[in-house]
This record gives C-alpha cells, structure tokens and sequence, in this order.
C-alpha cells in the first residue's frame, strides 16, 4: 500500500519573482528590438527653428539659436582622429551603430548618431555638446543645413 502526501503550496513568493523576471525580459527584448529599429531608421529633419533628431531614444529637437552654423562640416572620423569617439558616457555602442552621449578624443562632448564613421557631420552646438549624425550624402545635408538656417 502506497501512501502519498502533497507538499504544503509555496507561498506566492514564487511566482511574484517568476513574474517580476518576466517582465524584465520583456522589458529588455523590447528596448533591444526598439535599438536594432533606431538602428537604420533615424531622421534628421532641418527646418528654419533647427535640427530634429526623431526615431531614436536620444532624438531630439535642437534650436537653430543653438546651432553654430558657419563651423558645421563633412567628415572622415577614421581620419579625423581628434573626433573619434573615445568613451561612451551614456548611450548605445554596438558594433556599427552608435548612439548617445560620448566624449571625443578632442575631450569634446557630443551626441551621436553614428553609423557609418566615413560619412559623418559634425555640428557644434552654443550649448557645450558637437552633434555628430551619419549621413548618406553628408556634403548635401551641410549645404542644406546651411541654406536652411541661414538662407543662403
């Protein structure tokens, strides 16, 4: 004869942390699927109030006020090696992509949005900060920017 005895139910301890645990990777799988989005699909609008940064987690308007147009330029950060990111400060640096605020090998502080480190422009701020955006055609997004905000 066979005597079977149920263990006394946990308290909902368990299941709480189980729970909490689930959501923190959902969490996680949805702040890294929203990552490898902003990844091919942020814009840079220019418009006669300034700069829009949309479709990332560090997007962002700046004013044209803020904006120092006349030192905005195209360039090579595999060659401008006093512009190469040196340390991530609080942002996303994954291999081909990087996002957020960095510092500079110059000391400077900018905020990225990298991609393709050949064509990148660099746009200082009055505010203490460079906004270094990638591009596909960064001669045309400097000359625009600059008949934009200047009308030129």
């Amino acid at each position: 004869m066979r005597h079977v005895f149920a263990i006394v139910p946990a308290s909902s301890g368990p299941l709480w942390f189980v729970a909490v645990l689930a959501l923190v990777m959902i969490a996680l799988l949805s702040l890294s699927g929203y990552i490898a989005y902003s990844s091919r699909n942020a814009e840079f609008a220019l418009s006669p109030e300034g700069l829009e940064i949309t479709g990332d987690i560090y997007g962002r308007a700046i004013p044209a006020a803020s904006l120092v147009v006349e030192q905005v330029r195209a360039m090579d950060l595999t060659g401008e090696s006093s512009y190469a990111l040196k340390r991530r400060t609080n942002g996303i640096g994954l291999p081909g992509y990087s996002s957020g605020w960095f510092k500079l090998r110059n000391g400077e502080k900018a905020l990225v949005f990298v991609t393709d480190q050949k064509r990148v422009v660099c746009i200082p701020t009055r505010d203490g900060f460079s906004v270094l955006v990638s591009v596909a055609d960064p001669e045309g997004f400097v000359q625009t920017l600059k008949a934009v905000l200047t009308g030129m």
